[in-house]
């Protein structure tokens, strides 16, 4: 394997990459799981999820990655939709780690990518236009088929379900399984799974990043990439992407925040710095900082 594809770490020290995010004219936010993770939200913590769904841990599951994609039984899939939703996307209360971003933004120019469905962003601050989630959102829900480009809301399906839910089984009652308000076919959360995701309705957030990357592009603006937790599960939607936008946009540095994979390129490592550990952190010293 060449040095290019296996990567190298970014030239800038922290500190010059701190210091590139304080100056920045323009920010965008990219972000993959890592980043809920520090927040909180890790598909990984064992301790939680024994907390949540002691149904599941006495039948040999020890972490909700494993649950995403499982083949559950109807009522049990919705059992643990219920609980896994309500915790991590239904939630009010804010949560300090975005709200520390947020205050990092300022009143700069900002926008925000991100492969995660849980809407942190824009419910600590961040504007829903200056946001784009391709891979769907926990608080709707679709025809499985599908037989409509329609999606509604989740919060009554996830509501009633939970309502219902046995805590001993972790399944909801039959009447509680949810049926599309179409066909009254199987019905999925709204996040994608397969060739019957529906994403239309997050098509115009898509058009509205292309349109402040061309911006950047055009401008003589200083703007920081400033990337969290984006690893190789999906590193289409946010990594690569962000990989070529340091390349393309004249005045980019790219702040790569990632515990497991800092690395980056070759070709733009001279613009790029690697910080490797908890994203946590790294806000928490990039606030102290001043940046915003």
């Amino acid at each position: 394997m060449s040095r290019h594809q296996q990567g190298v770490r970014g030239e800038l020290a922290e500190a010059a990459a701190l210091e590139a995010l304080r100056t920045a004219d323009r920010v965008l936010f990219a972000a993959g799981a890592g980043l809920s993770a520090a927040a909180g939200y890790d598909y990984a913590d064992r301790k939680r999820f024994a907390e949540l769904f002691p149904a599941l841990r006495r039948a040999g599951f020890e972490a909700r990655y494993q649950m995403i994609g499982y083949p559950l039984p109807p009522r049990n899939q919705w059992g643990f939709w219920a609980v896994h939703v309500t915790d991590i996307r239904l939630g009010a209360e804010p949560n300090p780690l975005y709200q520390s971003l947020r205050a990092i933004a300022g009143d700069r120019d900002h926008f925000v990518t991100t492969s995660n469905v849980d809407c942190l962003f824009t419910r600590n601050g961040f504007d829903a236009d200056r946001a784009y989630t391709p891979q769907g959102d926990y608080a709707l829900y679709q025809c499985l088929t599908p037989c409509t480009r329609e999606v509604w809301d989740a919060r009554p399906i996830i509501e009633r379900a939970l309502a219902e839910l046995d805590v001993e089984t972790g399944a909801t009652s039959a009447e509680a399984v949810p049926a599309c308000p179409r066909c009254g076919g199987e019905v999925y959360l709204n996040v994608n799974g397969g060739r019957w995701y529906v994403n239309d309705h997050f098509m115009p957030g898509l058009e509205r990043l292309r349109d402040w990357l061309g911006e950047c592009i055009e401008s003589d603006a200083r703007v920081a990439l400033l990337e969290f937790g984006a690893g190789f599960n999906t590193p289409s939607v946010v990594r690569w992407p962000v990989e070529q936008l340091a390349e393309q946009i004249p005045g980019a540095t790219l702040i790569r925040v990632n515990a497991d994979h800092p690395e980056v390129p070759a070709r733009i490592a001279a613009r790029s710095a690697s910080v490797s550990g908890d994203a946590a952190e790294f806000i928490a010293r990039a606030a102290a900082g001043g940046v915003a």
